[in-house]
């Protein structure tokens, strides 16, 4: 059995929000730069190109890459060998989130309560998602969500007579209903399966993959790549105005299910697809 001080999850969840909040992971910057040669309308190759430049002076000047920056997710996985000491994980994970939003001076967007909208102050709580894993590791991703994106995700709640095409015309639909207010170019998380509040979650697992990941399993990888072509002749394009590069990215996470469901979530995330990941 392994001990681990939550206080360097504490450490870590701080340096996280910082480091996602400030620069776009590898993977996501590399389509960024293969989406504007691919992009064949001008105007969208501009847009592309400007988006660019936002990655640089926002590297240069060490701000955030998007002015919303985001409600903080926290993916953990903990390993069921490890022994966390030195206080509660949730408040040593909140604790996190608090120093880094105020240490990277990042925009504080979360309300205590839904309805009286009263700004907690330091973005807390952060909204966790917790996996019991084998092994004495834990694994944290930390990926901050705007809610330009957020606003315009969906789910789905289909008869299993749906099938594949169902699934298919309700992931066009949720990404046409966005049309330009999601800030395209777009990550398109998918999850199917489970139940109504599991497939939601897949979703929002699956935007945290690499950029242009494809799925172990033959039929959804054929569906992703098939989504994939399709949002992309919507015509939606860059910021809406036009163009052939409306989705950089299609991930699905499937899952089993009721022989009664086919549940499916669609969630949104603009080219600023945030997400720090470490192990401990």
């Amino acid at each position: 059995m392994r001990e681990l001080n939550v206080a360097e999850i504490t450490a870590s969840v701080r340096e996280m929000c910082i480091e996602a909040n400030y620069s776009l992971s590898p993977d996501m910057k590399e389509r960024l730069t293969e989406a504007a040669g691919e992009e064949r309308s001008p105007l969208g190759r501009q847009i592309l190109h400007k988006l660019e430049d936002n990655l640089e002076i926002a590297a240069k000047e060490q701000i955030p890459i998007c002015q919303d920056t985001g409600m903080a997710v926290v993916f953990l996985e903990l390993g069921q060998d490890v022994h966390l000491v030195g206080g509660d994980l949730a408040e040593a994970i909140d604790e996190g989130v608090r120093r880094g939003y105020a240490d990277g001076y990042l925009r504080k967007s979360v309300v205590a309560d839904p309805l009286r909208r009263v700004n907690t102050g330091d973005n807390t709580p952060a909204i966790l998602h917790i996996s019991i894993v084998p092994g004495e590791r834990v694994k944290i991703t930390v990926a901050p969500k705007g809610f330009g994106s957020e606003n315009k995700s969906r789910i789905f709640m289909l008869n299993p007579a749906d099938g594949e095409e169902g699934v298919k015309e309700a992931v066009i639909r949720a990404v046409r209903d966005a049309g330009p207010n999601a800030c395209p170019p777009l990550v398109v998380g998918v999850g199917i399966g489970g139940t109504f509040e599991r497939c939601a979650f897949l979703a929002k697992k699956a935007l945290t993959l690499p950029a242009g990941h494809r799925s172990e399993l033959p039929h959804i990888r054929d569906m992703e790549e098939e989504l994939l072509a399709k949002l992309n002749q919507t015509g939606i394009g860059p910021a809406g105005l036009g163009g052939t590069v409306t989705a950089l990215a299609v991930h699905i996470l499937s899952c089993p299910t009721h022989i009664a469901g086919l549940p499916v979530a669609v969630n949104i995330c603009c080219h600023v697809n945030r997400h720090a990941e470490r192990s401990l």
